[in-house]
């Protein structure tokens, strides 16, 4: 789950992997943790977990890739009333490098979370079509390690798909279905690339036998396996992008010299950060005692006092 390589049907290669890294101004801190919680590390902090990232030639269009990240794993459907989200204070990223010979990643998509709540009257995530703690998102774009530029703004994450009393009627949402609803928070981006977002839950796709492959990986590969991650959800950052946007020269996939064209290999991982901090001290407040030393002369009592830490 960590990282593949996998070719695709028509003119592109991606290989993938997932990180996990720390964001400053001035320094980055990359901790290498990811995936479905079996990173000690990331498992404290699932916003911020990237289970898995995926690349293919788009099915009904051989003229565009499609990118997903998928994030916070283990989501459980029914798990109310706070349902999961994208977190506020995270940089979520994918990036991708379509040009061995230059440094760094050539393409970045940058997505940054907002939570609004529309209603304080009540716990319910949603009533009377208000909801609370509405998700709204920024995605910018960097091209070649240059200035980020807004290419969406107030885009809209889907609601959680709570049951139909919430989506469908009057109380709710009133909308005519949730798949009506989630296919109108796509979103076609700015400034020409051509892309089309999308931000929000979704089913785990990925497949894993997690019983046994935590218990000693004991395998059980003709013995029944069972998806350890069926009706859980994750948080997915989908684009769908036209090949010549990614491909270095911009040039179509039509002009590929052929399937193995090395002009139209690209290489996509994704990643979450949070703000790195700085410590002033490791060793917290400095502490200066002052001892009482006594003396008892025969035929007393001994004299006593007690003392408070002094701080500075």
């Amino acid at each position: 789950m960590k990282s593949f390589t996998k070719p695709l049907q028509w003119m592109v290669g991606v290989g993938a992997v997932t990180a996990l890294s720390v964001w400053s101004t001035v320094r980055h801190t990359p901790l290498e943790a990811s995936s479905h919680r079996e990173a000690p590390l990331i498992a404290d902090d699932p916003l911020a977990d990237n289970t898995d990232v995926y690349a293919f030639v788009d099915p009904n269009d051989k003229d565009r890739v499609v990118l997903i990240a998928d994030y916070i794993p283990f989501q459980l459907p029914q798990g109310g009333p706070n349902y999961s989200t994208f977190g506020e204070n995270i940089r979520y990223e994918v990036h991708v490098k379509n040009n061995g010979a230059t440094a760094g990643d050539d393409i970045t998509y940058r997505f940054t979370f907002t939570r609004t709540n529309e209603d304080p009257t009540t716990f319910f995530n949603v009533r009377l079509n208000k909801q609370n703690l509405k998700t709204t998102y920024t995605c910018e774009k960097s091209v070649n390690g240059g200035a980020f530029t807004a290419i969406v703004t107030n885009g809209v994450v889907p609601v959680y798909n709570i049951g139909p009393r919430s989506i469908s009627t009057g109380v709710g949402l009133n909308q005519p279905s949730y798949t009506d609803l989630r296919q109108r928070a796509v979103t076609t981006a700015t400034g020409g690339g051509g892309e089309q977002v999308f931000c929000g839950s979704s089913d785990d796709p990925f497949f894993v036998d997690l019983g046994a492959v935590f218990d000693l990986a004991g395998l059980r590969i003709n013995q029944g396996a069972r998806d350890g991650l069926a009706q859980y959800n994750v948080h997915s950052i989908a684009l769908s992008i036209p090949i010549a946007t990614l491909q270095k020269d911009k040039k179509p996939v039509s002009a590929a010299a052929n399937i193995l064209d090395g002009d139209y290999v690209i290489g996509v991982w994704a990643s979450a950060s949070r703000p790195s901090m700085r410590t002033l001290s490791a060793v917290g407040p400095h502490r200066r005692r002052r001892r009482l030393r006594a003396s008892v002369a025969p035929g007393h009592a001994a004299h006593q006092r007690s003392h408070q830490p002094h701080r500075r």
